[in-house]
């Protein structure tokens, strides 16, 4: 099951374990059991720590085959993988291993203590289930949040659930997006949550005491609202001039945790969204920077001389300067029935949810470069796709439009308005659109609607405080500043040309330094700026 190169790796990873550990499977006689006993003995053979047991009683509540639970001998076991963890999954297994073998993990101690106290007040057993797919770069991060918490907590059990080996479960269950959470029974989630964000679930006097706690915060001389590449580099500038820099973000990485491949970031070749945000958290945390994750801006209250930013939870942080960077997100087509149908069959990642979909009739709205890929991607998958463009022609390129044109089982349709997404009241059960050329109204029947037509700016909070765009972007010139003496923006949130990666990230650099140069040459420098290294001027890259 695994070559020679991953034994060798998870070998070395084994060799961590501190305490012995138990894989007892539930298995049947398909093929993927197969798979999944010659998985668990690879892995027992690479430690004598670990040792594999096959359950042949099934009490009812863990019934699925094939799926294997990991425990300590003598204990109830608290994780269990229904399927095989393999692709992006891989490293959810190698942490449980590794986690419920001792090692301790990589998170901030007040994290851990807040796990540990969950059920303290005689809230009862948290049981979680969550239904990924193997190609979903969200889904780990859940199933590791919430098998790290089984591990810390012995009121918390966590399953993982691959909705692609499982589909009669999903079908009955009507999971149509991925990570789909279930807590006892009950919805709980869906998308990327962070172990902050599940806990901010559970820990309902989380936000007051996160509310008092910002409150109480001394006044920053650049404060960055917004946490992905354009804010991380806004940070990481800031802060190098030796000045007073906080984050607010409402999740740290931005968009780029929901983008599946990144080929343009220079010199990085290529790498994964998540893995890119995880490297820009770790790059800004070398330096003094006060992040405040999982914070949403509500409103930007301008000052002479000092900005208040105040947020959902009700806390208000206070700032000599402002850099705006909090980027897009995905625009949505705003006709009946989408929202009432939102992960019921009307999804936005296709790379996530597209498994679910496997031989069932799916449609994408865009033709641009991602409408055309999302189609191409799901035709391996599904029956059949429909593409709906409103322009008279796709808009992706010619290479993409002749790879799309090659398929069988994909339909075009331009010169099409999309007008109503219809459902039997649980699930899409089709799409209909207007022919702009004829006028008439046609209705497709679909099981899923992927929508892949661009971004919209998150800049909604900061109408009627600063210039807009007529697309409600940030208004910015050529350094970065507003309309407002002291607040600067960047990133895909702004007017600026051409929303990439690179862009926003130089854009980030080039607003701090702005918002430095303003604050030096403002009438009452903070101290921290007039005690600066006189080299580190406005234009230095050397530090």
């Amino acid at each position: 099951m695994l070559d020679t190169a991953i034994k060798t790796q998870l070998s070395a990873y084994l060799e961590k374990l501190q305490a012995p550990i138990e894989l007892v499977a539930s298995l049947d006689d398909s093929d993927a059991a197969g798979q999944m006993r010659e998985l668990l003995s690879d892995i027992a053979a690479l430690s004598p720590l670990v040792s594999v047991r096959v359950d042949e009683n099934t009490d009812g509540t863990d019934s699925r085959k094939p799926s294997f639970a990991i425990g300590r001998p003598g204990e109830a076991a608290r994780i269990r993988f229904a399927g095989i963890p393999m692709g992006h999954e891989f490293t959810s297994l190698v942490l449980a291993l590794l986690q419920t073998g001792g090692h301790p993990p990589k998170v901030d101690a007040a994290v851990i203590e807040q796990i540990k106290g969950l059920g303290g007040n005689g809230a009862g057993r948290y049981r979680f289930e969550t239904y990924i797919s193997l190609s979903c770069h969200n889904c780990p991060d859940v199933i590791q949040a919430l098998n790290l918490m089984a591990v810390l907590n012995p009121g918390i059990e966590s399953v993982m659930i691959d909705g692609a080996l499982f589909q009669d479960e999903v079908s009955a269950r009507q999971i149509m997006a991925v990570p789909t959470v279930l807590m006892n029974g009950e919805p709980f989630g869906q998308g990327r949550m962070t172990i902050e964000e599940i806990l901010a679930k559970l820990d309902t006097g989380a936000a007051a005491r996160d509310a008092d706690t910002l409150n109480a915060k001394e006044a920053y001389d650049v404060l960055v609202v917004g946490g992905g590449p354009a804010g991380s580099a806004a940070a990481i500038y800031a802060a190098r001039k030796g000045i007073r820099t906080g984050v607010v973000a409402e999740r740290f990485g931005g968009q780029v945790l929901d983008t599946m491949a990144i080929e343009i970031s220079i010199p990085v070749q290529r790498t994964r969204g998540p893995k890119l945000a995880a490297a820009l958290e770790q790059h800004v945390k070398e330096y003094e920077v006060d992040i405040m994750n999982l914070q949403r801006a509500d409103a930007l209250v301008p000052g002479d001389g000092m900005h208040q930013i105040r947020l959902a939870s009700g806390a208000t942080l206070k700032a000599k300067t402002v850099i705006l960077a909090t980027g897009a997100r995905w625009r949505e087509m705003n006709v009946p029935g989408e929202q009432e149908y939102r992960g019921k069959g009307v999804a936005y990642c296709p790379h996530c949810d597209g498994p679910l979909f496997k031989g069932k009739r799916v449609a994408v709205i865009g033709g641009g470069n991602s409408g055309v890929e999302a189609a191409i991607d799901l035709a391996g998958v599904v029956s059949h796709v429909t593409l709906i463009e409103f322009d008279n022609k796709l808009r992706a390129d010619a290479v993409l439009q002749a790879k799309l044109t090659s398929l069988a089982n994909v339909t075009v349709i331009v010169s099409a308005l999309s007008t109503e997404v219809t459902g039997d009241g649980d699930k899409v059960n089709g799409l209909v659109y207007q022919d702009r050329t004829s006028g008439t109204t046609r209705r497709i029947d679909l099981d899923g609607i992927f929508v892949q037509i661009g971004l919209l700016p998150n800049t909604d909070w900061l109408k009627g405080t600063l210039a807009l765009s007529p697309r409600g972007e940030i208004e910015i010139d050529a350094r970065g500043e507003t309309s407002l003496p002291g607040v600067f923006a960047a990133g895909d949130a702004t007017t600026v040309p051409y929303k990439q990666i690179i862009i926003a990230m130089g854009d980030g650099a080039k607003a701090s330094l702005s918002a430095f140069d303003h604050l030096i040459r403002s009438p009452a420098p903070s101290s921290a700026i007039a005690s600066a290294d006189p080299k580190q001027t406005a234009g230095s890259d050397s530090e």
